[in-house]
Order: C-alpha cells, then sequence, then structure tokens
C-alpha cells in the first residue's frame, strides 16, 4: 500500500513544477562556481594547496543554503498541492492510515532531496573535470560536501513537513523556512544547537560527522512527532 500511495504522490507532482526545481538547486550551485571561476580562476588557484579540495570547499560553501532553502520549498509546494485541490479528505477517506499518508509524501520529499544531492555530486565533478584541477580526485570529499549537508538538515525537513502539513495558511511554514535559510547564511555566527547550522558541518569540535548523526537523530524524533500530531488533527 504505501508504494501505491508513493506512486500516487509522483503523479500529483508530474506537472507541478516539483522536479523542475529538484534539478534546478544542482544546478545553481555548480553555475555559482563557474562564474566563480570563471572570472577569478587564477587567483583562486593561487590561493590552494589542493586544487580540488578547495573547490569542494568552495562549492559546499553554498549547498547547505541551497538544502534548507529546496526544503523549504518543496514541502510547501507539496502541502499546496493538497489543499489547493481540497485533496485531503479525499487522501485520508482511503482504505489506509494517516501514518502511512505522512510516510508516502516524506518518501518522496527524500527521493527528491536525495536526487537533487545525487546531481549535484555529478555535476560538481563535471565542472571540476572541465576546470583541470588534477588527475586525483577525491572522491570522498566530493560525496561527502553532497550528501553530509542533506543528512544533517533532516531536522530542518522533518520540521518544514511538519508545519506546512497541519497548517491551513502556508504563509506560517513558509516564514518559519525564510528565518530557517537566513540562519543557515549565518552558521558562522549562530550557536551549535541550532538544526540550521548543522547543514553546515561546522561544530566547534570541527567534526563534520558529529553534525551528520545528530541530523540523522533529531530528524527522526521531528518526522516522528509531526507523523503523530498528523493523524490526531482532523484534516479539512
Amino acid at each position: 500500500m504505501i508504494g501505491k500511495l508513493i506512486g500516487i504522490e509522483l503523479m500529483k507532482i508530474k506537472r507541478k513544477g516539483i522536479w523542475f526545481l529538484t534539478v534546478l538547486g544542482p544546478i545553481g550551485v555548480v553555475a555559482l562556481q563557474i562564474v566563480n571561476y570563471s572570472v577569478r580562476k587564477d587567483y583562486l588557484l593561487q590561493q590552494s594547496e589542493d586544487d580540488w579540495l578547495f573547490y569542494l570547499l568552495n562549492t559546499s560553501s553554498i549547498t547547505p543554503f541551497a538544502i534548507i532553502l529546496g526544503i523549504v520549498i518543496l514541502t510547501s509546494f507539496m502541502a499546496s498541492i493538497e489543499n489547493e485541490t481540497n485533496a485531503w479528505k479525499q487522501l485520508v477517506a482511503m482504505p489506509v492510515s494517516k501514518y502511512s499518508i505522512y510516510l508516502s509524501k516524506y518518501t518522496v520529499l527524500l527521493f527528491l532531496l536525495l536526487l537533487s544531492a545525487s546531481l549535484l555530486t555529478v555535476f560538481t565533478f563535471i565542472y571540476g573535470l572541465f576546470l583541470d584541477l588534477g588527475e586525483v580526485v577525491p572522491y570522498r570529499e566530493l560525496f561527502m560536501y553532497s550528501f553530509y549537508p542533506l543528512f544533517a538538515a533532516f531536522p530542518v525537513l522533518g520540521l518544514q513537513l511538519w508545519v506546512s502539513f497541519v497548517s491551513t495558511n502556508q504563509g506560517i511554514p513558509v516564514s518559519i523556512g525564510v528565518i530557517g535559510v537566513i540562519l543557515s547564511y549565518s552558521a558562522y555566527v549562530i550557536p551549535d544547537w541550532l538544526i540550521w547550522k548543522w547543514p553546515s558541518l561546522m561544530n566547534q569540535w570541527d567534526e563534520p560527522l558529529i553534525n551528520v548523526w545528530l541530523g540523522l537523530a533529531v530528524g527522526f524524533i521531528l518526522y516522528f512527532i509531526g507523523m503523530l500530531d498528523f493523524h490526531r488533527r482532523d484534516v479539512k
């Protein structure tokens, strides 16, 4: 039944521009590096001891901001689809539990974000090859800077999904999302305990995996709380 619900969700977003946004995110991140290196490639290469790693660090400075913004947009879009068509009652009238409905939507969102992170890995790699940064490609760092920020952003996904699906006014989750985007942009100065800092992979211990494990754990908790709250509410 979960598979059928996921199929329904994928059909709903087929012509809603969500696929375009999923691809646009990684393209935008790499496009900024294209502009960056096109304008001052010689200067950037002079600043680096490891050209590939320096390039990945430059790219990763934009990735957390893009991921959080993408989460805000995608969750709001998915909730808006149900609100605009008044489909919530029809959905919950099906012989499936609200838990399954919530899980199917979360699964689709997670799939879209993982696809976006995968495309970011590919686009970053291709442009790195084009720049001719060296024969030794740091594949571990390439995957780390593409996927770690996403795993660390799971609490943001859990929170935005929860607020978007229980709010009749999408202005509330969007407002929370805008605040989160601003906080992610200020990751250097905000405290380590704020979930919007975790995708930057920065902490006082200088250990990115701490942010990843915290993101996975807290993300699961927020998903579980959101699912329980969604289940007990009357859908309008």
